[in-house]
């Protein structure tokens, strides 16, 4: 059965997921290409339903009875590609419930573009910093640009969502690392070796609330010409600039 209609309650209820409030109602997010849906599978979140288009001849990693065959037309419709692929998966939001830090982790303070968290999310899970704390001003990790962005980072890395003050409370005692650029040079630094880096908002950078509880402060030299880095770019550098190279 090849479901034909964008009135079906289904598709309506599966695009509804493109937005932030049908997303925040149902649960659910949307994975969409052959890749991400392969690596979906490989994590430990949920698939509900996956949707394939008439046309389309790739892998699909899950079983009959979790798939929905739809016209092209259809499957254009509940896509957010530009050049839909043919597979799009239903899945479950994870619980995001606030845990007290360990290890190497991200505190990102009202990171607001949706690029950015998805980027910086990809290069956590590659540099080994499984958690990500965001405060409630942050972007939805789970928007549809966010998970493209991410590149499978958004199923391995431990998302924490919640009030600022709270993150910070779950923090107390716990060394927390800013990237300013009013800081110590970065490279010269000599990290604890547990600790959370926070990467503040594009606009305004960290917060003061965040900057109060800080330990430390670190920037990126940069030449007089230069007066910011995009935060995903400054994310990525001081991630793997602080683990010193141990990946885990």
């Amino acid at each position: 059965m090849i479901l034909t209609s964008k009135n079906n309650p289904l598709i309506k209820e599966t695009a509804s997921l493109k937005d932030k409030k049908g997303r925040k109602e149902l649960g659910l997010f949307l994975v969409e290409g052959r890749k991400m849906a392969v690596e979906c599978q490989k994590s430990n979140f949920t698939v509900e339903r996956v949707f394939v288009a008439e046309s389309y001849t790739g892998e699909n990693p899950f079983s009959e009875e979790r798939t929905v065959c739809v016209s092209d037309d259809v499957f254009r419709f509940l896509s957010d590609e530009k050049t839909p692929q043919g597979i799009l998966c239903r899945v479950r939001i994870p619980d995001t419930t606030l845990l007290a830090p360990k290890g190497r982790c991200l505190l990102l303070d009202g990171v607001a573009d949706p690029g950015n968290m998805g980027t910086i999310l990809r290069t956590a899970n590659a540099a080994g910093y499984d958690r990500v704390y965001l405060t409630n001003d942050c972007a939805d990790p789970f928007s549809p640009k966010s998970v493209r962005a991410s590149m499978s980072g958004v199923f391995f890395t431990e998302i924490c969502r919640g009030d600022r003050a709270e993150i910070l409370s779950l923090m107390d005692g716990f060394p927390i690392v800013i990237a300013d650029m009013g800081g110590v040079d970065v490279f010269s630094f000599e990290p604890p070796k547990a600790f959370a880096l926070v990467i503040g908002n594009e606009a305004n950078g960290v917060s003061d609330e965040v900057k109060k509880a800080s330990a430390h402060v670190v920037k990126i030299p940069m030449r007089s010409t230069q007066e910011s880095l995009n935060a995903a770019v400054s994310a990525g550098i001081i991630m793997y600039v602080l683990q010193k190279g141990q990946v885990e």
